[in-house]
């Protein structure tokens, strides 16, 4: 199993991030750590540098941090990204976030540093990991522009079927989290999507399938057996597929 988006370098892993890691090691075969600011860049690659092998990273600019910096701090974002991208096994996060944006201006800042990731991975040729929360429409629509982007992940999808097809039509991928263990859209979602185009991740601290306990990248293992469920499969065939997925898109 591949926990393909968490970000264990966050304060909420500080106190136990070595125990959390040792239980991943035991039934993952690898994790992809999401930068969200510029000190989660940093972080990811300090992270990953620690446990090679075991834990990738990637670079990005979370869109409800993207949106509010100052331009200084977008651009020496950009720099480092520049200065480590050997490192990097995708881009992002990175995207729209309406949910949490609601004035026009602040998404047209949202959207202007989304192209600048997609303009990223085009040069570098490497994957894009999308953060859209209301705004999949938006966000398939400003990516398909770039259309040697390898590959597009749209990370913890929640948007509709209708534009989960639109996105499958352009052979994309789709993310699901460990939210499908409780969440009824997403296990309708699931039940829609070709496996082909399914990853797994937990987004971990966040989305626990736990009540009261914090996610962490173990925890896959139930967004897994949620998926077989649902699907009509034994858990070791989804994680054989999504796995297979996962080190197809970010090449490790």
């Amino acid at each position: 199993m591949i926990d393909i988006h968490c970000h264990i370098d966050f304060k909420d892993f500080n106190k136990n991030r070595a125990e959390v890691l040792q239980r991943a090691r035991k039934s993952l075969s690898a994790i992809i750590n999401s930068g969200a600011t510029l000190e989660g860049n940093r972080r990811a690659l300090k992270l990953s540098q620690e446990n090679k092998g075991f834990v990738y990273p990637t670079f990005g600019f979370h869109p409800v941090n993207s949106y509010k910096a100052e331009l200084k701090v977008l651009e020496e974002v950009i720099t480092e990204i520049d200065q480590n991208i050997e490192y990097a096994v995708a881009l992002g996060e990175a995207g729209m976030d309406y949910h949490h944006v609601k004035d026009s201006k602040s998404r047209r800042r949202q959207e202007k540093i989304f192209e600048r990731f997609a303009v990223l991975a085009v040069e570098y040729e490497l994957p894009l990991i999308i953060h859209a929360r209301d705004a999949e429409e938006k966000a398939l629509e400003i990516v398909k522009k770039f259309h040697s982007i390898p590959e597009v992940i749209f990370h913890c999808y929640s948007g509709s079927m209708e534009t989960a097809q639109k996105i499958l039509d352009e052979e994309y991928y789709l993310s699901f989290s460990t939210m499908v263990c409780f969440s009824k859209h997403h296990q309708k979602l699931v039940a829609d999507i070709p496996l082909k185009n399914v990853l797994t991740e937990t987004d971990s601290p966040y989305l626990s399938p736990f009540k009261g306990k914090k996610n962490e990248p173990s925890f896959v293992e139930e967004a897994v057996n949620k998926i077989a469920q649902i699907k009509d499969k034994k858990p070791s065939q989804i994680d054989k597929i999504t796995e297979k997925n996962a080190k197809k898109v970010f090449g490790i």
